[in-house]
């Protein structure tokens, strides 16, 4: 060996070790971030929120300043959470995190629904009214691709809509019977319900087949030729539906708790504030905390826990009870 080259061989671990060191030190830092940034925000106050909103703009809550100042909530708490928005993350940490983005994209739909209902049903008096010049262009807004990083990212085009629906906020606020104006009527909402439903139902469905489903391809009752075909989940996407049900979940309670304010007179009239609250239970229920450390998909009566199918179980109960509310609304 040379004498250079002895000279140099403790440089050369010292290297090696330094570069060992900064590769675990990165390590380390990426793990601590995904686990700051692994949680789902707590609820809010949505009558809170509302006033809040209200008094920043010198005015007072009206109907429709809670259902409104909700939509924003949800938005803004996508875009401020702790980490960000991690649907259109390209680098670490936020690139091997899959929960959280599923339960934003589970809120954005929630989101998505709320803001087109705003636009074509809550803001109008009728189908031959005029579009709300601010909710027409917070729906498109809305539904942007929820994983674009390019300009105009997804955060971007979200930010844009909640200044379209604030400034919606604030024309409702300024009780001008010319205006911008709320219409709580029991078609509305029974209009509203219907989609929830329909999410609700598909979520269900998607949930319980963690465990496999058997279900008919054609018409079943007509067609003798029907071939039955068993649908399961695949393992690495449990987790996925998981989280997007306890995302939209998320989101529903939310909208929920508002309607709860501002239709309460419409509510009342149909005596259907108990079958509200009756709703809004299981959404709750499905918000406990998760103890496990991922999400187990055992067999339905197995030793192991099945996280998809109880909340599944939740999100089933909470769809009936809104198909009652819906009867009601319409019947009462």
């Amino acid at each position: 060996m040379s004498i250079i080259s002895r000279l140099d061989a403790p440089r050369t671990r010292w290297a090696i070790r330094g570069v060992g060191a900064i590769v675990l030190i990165y390590v380390f830092a990426v793990l601590a971030f995904m686990w700051w940034w692994s949680y789902e925000p707590p609820q809010f106050d949505v009558l809170a929120l509302a006033q809040k909103r209200a008094a920043s703009h010198q005015q007072q809550p009206i109907n429709g300043s809670v259902v409104t100042s909700t939509l924003m909530g949800c938005a803004e708490t996508l875009l401020e959470k702790r980490g960000g928005y991690l649907s259109n993350d390209k680098f670490t940490p936020g690139l091997f995190m899959d929960n959280v983005p599923n339960w934003e994209f589970g809120v954005l739909t929630a989101t998505r629904d709320l803001a087109r209902e705003m636009r074509n049903k809550f803001s109008r008096s009728q189908s031959q009214s005029e579009e709300d010049i601010d909710l027409k262009e917070a729906d498109p807004l809305f539904s942007s691709p929820n994983d674009r990083w390019l300009l105009p990212s997804s955060e971007g085009q979200y930010a844009k809509a909640i200044e379209h629906v604030d400034g919606y906020f604030t024309r409702i606020g300024n009780n001008d019977a010319n205006g911008a104006q709320f219409y709580s009527r029991a078609d509305n909402l029974a209009d509203y319900l219907d989609l929830v439903s329909a999410r609700l139902g598909s979520l269900s469905q998607r949930l319980s087949a963690s465990v496999g489903q058997l279900r008919l391809e054609g018409d079943a009752p007509v067609d003798p030729n029907a071939k039955e075909q068993i649908v399961r989940t695949p393992w690495m996407k449990i987790d996925d539906v998981f989280y997007e049900s306890r995302g939209y979940s998320w989101a529903l309670l939310e909208q929920l708790k508002a309607i709860k304010v501002d239709f309460a007179p419409t509510l009342q009239r149909k005596t259907a504030v108990v079958s509200l609250k009756q709703v809004i239970r299981d959404p709750e229920a499905s918000q406990k905390p998760v103890n496990s450390p991922m999400i187990l998909n055992g067999s339905p009566f197995g030793f192991f826990a099945n996280h998809s199918l109880v909340m599944a179980n939740y999100v089933s109960r909470a769809n009936a009870a809104i198909i009652d509310l819906k009867s009601l609304l319409d019947r009462g």
